[in-house]
């Protein structure tokens, strides 16, 4: 007679470990993607290596900075915060609607959610730069296409990461609150509301400070904000004054990342 001990100990064998023979193949894999890639790029690193001169000429070019170029800036980069504030609230609102469209344990039925997640996947194919572009050839010159183009690439972030972190909730909640007749507005109010506010409230800040600096650049294409003046001081090289800007963004940028990391420890 067998022993169940034993049966049960074959039963649940630990599966054996990659062979060495996988790792090195792994690794030759990875190192003739990089050589194929670095090939049809054309990557030179004698290039890189003479090309170095030319980054020290640049770095001394834009030290010392000229502070007094500082109080010109302010209002841009007011314009800047302001652009990825708004930009990040317009995207986070219509996240919502989209992100329940999209994911599949709340819509059972496909012919809802794939082209709903196929849409999204186009938002997100499109870079923040093409949409200013675009909004600027509409609306013209001015922060209200820097604005659209950061809510329409808030919409494709915060959409995607709250799908997927939908499709990972409880489902007992919801179980019970059909069992007792609740309707669908109720099951998402009480049953998945409490379950993902934390985590949505999470990408929001995340995404906004991304927004902030994208916001910086958009300038580059007419889209206003901080980005005006860093076209402005490159097309003439004053890169002295540009260095004013790039760190003055950064302390910008510096400083939302502490707080928006402060923020999400206390929600989550």
């Amino acid at each position: 007679m067998k022993n169940p001990l034993e049966s049960g100990t074959r039963q649940t064998a630990r599966p054996l470990p990659p062979t060495r023979t996988k790792h090195v193949l792994t690794a030759l894999l990875i190192l003739l993607l990089l050589w194929g890639s670095a090939v049809q790029t054309e990557v030179s690193f004698k290039e890189l290596i003479e090309g170095f001169p030319n980054m020290l000429d640049l770095l001394r070019e834009m030290f010392p900075p000229r502070w007094t170029y500082f109080d010109n800036i302010v209002d841009g980069m007011l314009e800047t915060i302001r652009m990825a504030l708004v930009g990040t609230t317009i995207g986070a609102i219509i996240a919502i609607p989209v992100a329940l469209l999209c994911a599949g344990n709340l819509m059972p039925h496909r012919w809802v959610y794939y082209p709903a997640r196929f849409l999204l996947n186009l938002v997100r194919t499109l870079p923040d730069l093409l949409l200013a572009a675009l909004f600027v050839a509409v609306f013209g010159l001015g922060p209200v296409p820097g604005i659209l183009a950061l809510a329409v690439f808030s919409v494709g972030l915060i959409a995607k990461l709250t799908y997927e972190t939908l499709e990972t909730i409880d489902q007992g909640p919801l179980e019970a609150m059909t069992a007792v007749g609740a309707n669908a507005i109720q099951r998402i109010v009480f049953g998945v509301v409490p379950q993902i506010s934390a985590a949505f409230m999470s990408y929001v800040l995340y995404t906004f400070e991304i927004n902030v600096r994208a916001a910086a650049i958009l300038g580059l294409v007419g889209a206003g904000g901080i980005g005006l003046f860093y076209e402005a001081t490159l097309g003439f090289l004053e890169y002295d004054k540009t260095a004013v800007i790039i760190l003055f963004t950064l302390a910008i940028v510096l400083f939302i990342d502490f707080a928006s990391t402060k923020l999400r420890e206390k929600l989550l």
